[in-house]
């Protein structure tokens, strides 16, 4: 994994701190920013409001996407991210405890690059984010 950042996008704060406590378990040093809603993560991939300062607020490697999120949808930013020739090649993965079938071929069918199930608890956490580490 670069050292870029890692945009995660959860209106659970617990739940967002927990998987971040997993990353840094599993030896990942990439920093984590969280946006609570699917408009801030637009505005922070397209560099609008407060996230213009690139510098300050990098794009970043990898997405974990919910999809029941306030503002904005998941699935509704996932499709916006297909259409932006400047996020080409980002990977997004949807991670979500509420999936219906449907919402999980439709993510697919906008570009996810994978989806999973929320993991449970935290030692599947960190499994998880060594996983990726290993990616």
């Amino acid at each position: 994994m670069s050292s870029r950042c890692i945009l995660h996008v959860e209106d659970d704060e617990d739940y967002a701190c927990l998987l971040k406590r997993a990353f840094e378990k599993a030896g990942i040093t990439n920093p984590v920013r969280v946006a609570g809603d699917g408009q801030v993560a637009l505005d922070f991939l397209a560099g609008t409001g407060p996230y213009a300062d690139r510098e300050k607020y990098p794009l970043p490697c990898l997405v974990l996407l919910d999809l029941h999120l306030p503002a904005v949808p998941g699935l509704a930013v996932l499709e916006w991210i297909r259409l932006q020739p400047a996020l080409y090649g980002l990977v997004v993965i949807v991670i979500s405890s509420l999936a219906h079938p449907t919402d999980i071929a439709r993510a697919h069918d906008l570009g996810a690059n994978f989806f999973l199930e929320k993991p449970p608890d935290f030692r599947q956490m960190v499994e998880f984010a060594r996983l990726l580490k290993n990616r």
